[in-house]
């Protein structure tokens, strides 16, 4: 497989030092080799600009919504980089930054694919919207602006229109959901696969419902965006939002494999390694762990 390396060194989403570093350290720690283990052609476009913006400035583009602009241009870039890479039939592969880069790597997969599905492997739900954040904080947004809920300069990134249908969105792992997000899962009778769930029913049932409903709704493509924090806190110490409570590393491996079985999984976003809080760099081994199994599941 070719595989086009996106890096997103951003940190505005979520409003906090030391996100933005994520991509440099993931190379640090040798990420393209790690990679190209597996016989794959890995193509490392480096990072995105991401322009300059004072915390001053914050609030400057929209009263409710921190670097809203900045967020926009950056994201915009990304869902090109994304179509184009997959126009090219590579595997863009998103490493961050905050969360808020989701929405671009939506938006470039679901202009080349006209059926796609997003599988949000996340403590968060991230389908806040201006209205509800409590914090303003745009990494708690992008899935709800993917499906066509927000404000109009975060839903029309790239193109005008909704990116993904509610019934083909997937959130597992969330623990940590805020009134307005549990409000829209209702009422978009969302896949939300949260940490009570999971253990109920377990991750084998799980993941056998969502590949069963992958099916019936004909996706034609999956795009997966894994956040460090869906694990717990404990395992990942290096994340700007961690929560205890989280998956192992064993259910993370296990909703890796049997999604990367269905070659359905054409993108993927790995974000939220925030250098400044990891100790040790265990959280960037733990992301390293992460990529060696995905990219050994990927044909």
């Amino acid at each position: 497989m070719n595989i086009s390396l996106i890096g997103v060194p951003m940190n505005y989403g979520c409003d906090r030092e030391g996100a933005q570093y994520g991509p440099e350290k993931l190379r640090e720690k040798k990420i393209v080799e790690v990679i190209k283990k597996y016989n794959h052609s890995i193509y490392d476009f480096g990072n995105l600009y991401v322009p300059k913006v004072s915390e001053e400035e914050k609030y400057a583009f929209h009263k409710k919504m921190k670097y809203l602009k900045p967020i926009v241009e950056v994201n915009t870039n990304l869902a090109h980089n994304v179509y184009s890479a997959l126009a090219a039939g590579n595997f863009p592969f998103v490493i961050g930054g905050d969360h808020s880069l989701g929405l671009g790597s939506i938006a470039g997969a679901s202009k080349f694919y006209d059926n796609l599905a997003v599988v949000w492997i996340d403590a968060h739900g991230d389908i806040n919207t201006h209205e509800t954040s409590p914090s303003g904080n745009v990494h708690g947004m992008p899935l709800a602006a993917a499906m066509g809920v927000g404000c109009p300069s975060l839903t029309d990134v790239y193109y005008k229109g909704i990116k993904v249908k509610p019934q083909n969105v997937f959130i597992i792992g969330a623990r940590d959901l805020d009134e307005g997000e549990i409000q829209l899962a209702k009422e978009k009778n969302l896949n939300l696969y949260t940490m009570d769930d999971i253990k109920t029913i377990g991750v084998n049932a799980m993941v056998e419902e969502i590949t069963r409903k992958l099916k019936e709704n004909n996706v034609e493509a999956v795009h997966m965006s894994f956040d460090l924090d869906a694990l717990d806190s404990e395992i990942v110490p290096g994340t700007g939002t961690p929560v205890r409570d989280g998956m192992t590393m064993d259910e993370v491996k296990y909703v890796f494999k049997h999604l990367m079985d269905t070659q359905l999984v054409k993108s993927m976003d790995l974000v939220e390694l925030n250098t400044h809080l990891d100790q040790d760099d265990v959280t960037a081994e733990v992301a390293i762990e992460l990529v060696d199994w995905a990219f050994q599941l990927i044909a």
